[in-house]
């Protein structure tokens, strides 16, 4: 009996540490975390392949070479875009771990009003810091999804050339890498439907597969927008809830301050009022 009575109080103490955990985690970090990786790695990854896919179609089919030395051309830059990708990809994994353990650290803050001072004073400032640094990013997130726009409706022109020389025979389309800015004005690197590079293109599945992961890498851009949003939410509101906590603090530091004083009082008086009957 005794056996069953302490198995019982065991599993209760079990069930309620569980829940006091379960209740400690900032779902709606947890959420808008989730939320920056799935969107950085879709935007990181899809990325990455598109710009090879990109490097395959411009030497392949638009005859493209690169140029010798340290000269600045289209694909020196992609190379550079593939750096940046991957600054991008550690940068944000380090900074959604920071946001998870400032949500970590301000929710025990809110839930515990009456707790250290100190505590919710740095929770107040460090939510106050990633409130900037967030907008700051969000902004910037919203920079590359409307960059990451543009390779979109390239190949989206592209693809629509594709798509028209098979419902119109005999037309002559072009497509001129000049009005995208991928070669200067003096290079002429045109490809027209009449062409057999433009055909064996077109049949490829090279140019379906990075159009898609282009398309891709901008739903993941969208997405890491989407969270930055988020967790703007979810930081202001506990830079507020920490706030009227540290105010709380103040008020019941001040209470019992008070109290203690007026019973100081009431004491001292009690003792003059005895000292003064005897």
């Amino acid at each position: 009996m005794e056996e069953n009575m302490e198995e019982g109080q065991t599993q209760k103490g079990c069930f309620e540490c569980c829940i006091k955990c379960l209740g400690g985690i900032p779902y709606a970090s947890l959420i808008a975390t989730i939320l920056l990786y799935a969107g950085v790695a879709l935007f990181c990854g899809c990325g990455h392949e598109a710009l090879s896919g990109t490097v395959n179609i411009l030497q392949t089919y638009f005859e493209m070479a690169r140029t010798a030395g340290d000269t600045l051309d289209v694909f020196t830059m992609i190379d550079i875009f593939k750096y940046v990708i991957y600054g991008i990809a550690a940068a944000f994994f380090v900074y959604g771990i920071l946001l998870m353990v400032e949500g970590f650290f301000t929710t025990g803050a809110i839930k515990d009003l009456y707790g250290d001072f100190k505590i919710t004073t740095c929770g107040r400032c460090v939510s106050a810091w990633f409130i900037m640094l967030t907008y700051l990013f969000m902004l910037a997130w919203l920079g590359v999804t409307a960059f990451t726009s543009l390779p979109v409706y390239m190949y989206f022109n592209l693809w629509t050339i594709c798509r028209n020389t098979t419902l119109v025979e005999g037309a002559n389309l072009c497509l001129d890498l000049r009005q995208f800015g991928i070669v200067t004005i003096g290079e002429e690197k045109k490809i027209c439907t009449v062409s057999e590079n433009f055909l064996r293109m077109c049949e490829s599945t090279e140019l379906n597969m990075t159009f898609h992961l282009f398309i891709v890498a901008l739903a993941g851009a969208g997405a890491a927008v989407i969270a930055m949003v988020h967790y703007l939410m979810v930081l202001s509101a506990n830079w507020a809830y920490v706030k009227d906590a540290c105010r709380m603090q103040k008020y019941e530091d001040i209470k019992s301050k008070e109290e203690q004083e007026l019973h100081d009082i009431h004491s001292t008086r009690s003792k003059e009022r005895l000292n003064a009957y005897t």
